[in-house]
């Protein structure tokens, strides 16, 4: 059974809530609220806005993810993923596109540009220390295991 959480939304657009494309989705698709088609050129990023507003329960974060089927085909990603949306933020969520690919793509109104996932967390209590434990990795390196 998947937990479900209450998010308080406000939409400034026609687009509505964000909503799952199938029963199993783990993440709602966002669309754009741009007003006109606007061609992204290769290797350029915008920030897109989506109208839409949350406000997340205690203890709980949203992530904004691509879209598989923009990055694969057309080379489109979220820059910053996942883009954290706090607990504390009710801004309007708006998406870093990234148009990686050499062709201009044109994205417009109402598409669907990102998805949307929700995730309880932890914060850490740090205790500062003199040392750290003994591992077998220790400190060999960002990306190294050991292994070949």
């Amino acid at each position: 059974m998947v937990e479900e959480i209450k998010v308080k939304a406000v939409v400034e657009t026609e687009n509505g809530l964000p909503v799952y494309s199938t029963i199993g989705a783990a993440g709602c698709d966002l669309k754009t609220t741009i007003n006109e088609p606007y061609t992204l050129k290769p290797l350029e990023r915008k920030l897109f806005p989506t109208g839409l507003h949350i406000q997340l329960p205690e203890g709980y974060k949203a992530q904004v993810t691509p879209r598989s089927g923009l990055a694969l085909k057309h080379g489109i990603t979220v820059l910053n993923t996942p883009g954290l949306i706090d607990e504390d933020y009710t801004g309007e969520i708006g998406v870093i596109l990234v148009n990686l690919s050499d062709k201009d793509f044109t994205i417009n109104p109402n598409d669907r540009i990102a998805q949307i996932i929700f995730n309880k967390y932890c914060r850490a209590d740090f205790e500062l220390v003199d040392s750290l434990d003994e591992t077998e990795r220790g400190d060999g390196g960002f990306g190294h295991t050991g292994l070949k």
